[in-house]
């Protein structure tokens, strides 16, 4: 009876999960301005650097903030900026936009810190199922993060890849 071997082990394949660069959620705290307009329309500048002096920003310590506004209004600049100010040195980052604007941040920085040493020239196969929110942005970041080191790069299982990249 012949040994049954492992072909794709064999291969030399190095198999990248998106899952790997999934940012940790639990970290991840939205901070909405819609609670500080006035009648839900205006933002008053006396009253919001009021709410800056007097919120408890240590809520915020150590997480990734989105600053939003679930209002349809016209939030000024500086708003945004105050807030920004209120949090350095409290919250790891800052960014105005959505929870995915920010979770897109945050992939970026994982896969912008992934070490390829000693994957030159490597087969990448990267998979393609994961619940990972934007994945065709995490696959396009991991794409051009390996495309200068990569002798081929594909897409799916092994079994069934899908030809993205090849070294000329």
């Amino acid at each position: 009876m012949e040994e049954i071997r492992n072909k794709v082990k064999e291969s030399g394949l190095i198999n990248l999960d998106l899952a790997d660069f999934k940012p940790d959620t639990n970290s991840v705290i939205g901070l909405d301005i819609a609670n500080q307009l006035w009648q839900g329309l205006i933002l008053k500048e006396k009253d919001f650097r009021e709410y800056i002096k007097t919120e408890n920003w240590s809520t915020y310590s150590d997480k990734s903030v989105f600053i939003h506004c679930s209002a349809d209004a016209i939030v000024p600049t500086w708003a945004y900026m105050l807030v920004a100010t209120a949090l350095h040195g409290i919250a790891n980052r800052v960014v105005v936009g959505s929870k995915l604007d920010l979770e897109k941040i945050l992939i970026q920085e994982k896969i912008e810190s992934f070490s390829l040493l000693g994957l030159e020239n490597g087969r990448f196969i990267i998979k393609g199922c994961s619940d990972i929110s934007a994945p065709e942005f995490a696959m396009v970041c991991l794409t051009q993060k390996l495309q200068p080191f990569a002798k081929s790069i594909m897409y799916g299982e092994p079994c069934s890849t899908v030809p993205i990249y090849k070294a000329k």
